[in-house]
């Protein structure tokens, strides 16, 4: 009784490890002209693929990007909306050129915009990385409605969904773990709620 006690403690402990070391990997890039003190409203892409995807899977990331955009201070608008939301989920392997950035955050405090007018000698460089996203990569954009180009990439890879009930904890957790990269609240929000 006692060696099958510790038999399947042992293996139990190996499958967490296994399943810790495919923990899926997170990364984040954003546009240095993304006015983000300004956004404060969202609606998500209507269209063609997941985006307008009414299964199961589709409702379960749309609902879990709105937990995590209210939570962050965003409010849902269908009339012009400040940001526009787009997932896709790949299969497979691929390769993503990304950037290597200070982090969101950092940057934003700083209240710096960067534009047409900014002199260059002024100007962030975008130092590019190229990443080889494993089997299963769930990308977040989220795009300034006004000037139509994406603002902020959050990515997951090495997701995979299995069937049933744990699919949808993978994809909420997966989509919770994206937007720990966008630390961006809304202007006000935090003073707003900290009496609460």
């Amino acid at each position: 009784m006692k060696l099958t006690s510790t038999l399947l403690i042992g293996l139990a402990l190996a499958l967490s490890g296994c399943l810790s070391s495919r923990e899926a990997r997170i990364e984040s890039d954003y546009s240095y002209s993304g006015n983000f003190r300004r956004y404060r409203t969202y609606e998500f892409i209507t269209g063609q693929g997941l985006a307008s995807d009414t299964s199961r899977l589709g409702e379960i990331l749309r609902d879990a990007i709105r937990t995590r955009l209210k939570i962050q201070g965003y409010r849902a608008a269908r009339n012009r909306p400040d940001l526009l939301v787009s997932f896709r989920v790949y299969e497979g392997d691929m390769k993503f050129r990304g950037y290597d950035q200070e982090d969101i955050a950092r940057w934003v405090t700083t209240g710096n915009v960067e534009d047409e007018e900014t002199p260059e000698n002024q100007r962030h460089g975008y130092q590019p990385v190229r990443r080889l996203l494993s089997e299963g990569t769930l990308l977040i954009t989220l795009i300034d409605n006004r000037t139509n180009r994406a603002v902020w990439n959050g990515y997951a890879s090495g997701v995979t969904v299995p069937p049933g009930p744990q699919g949808e904890v993978v994809l909420r957790r997966s989509v919770r773990s994206i937007f720990d990269h966008y630390r961006v609240f809304t202007e006000g929000y935090l003073d707003s709620n900290s009496g609460q």
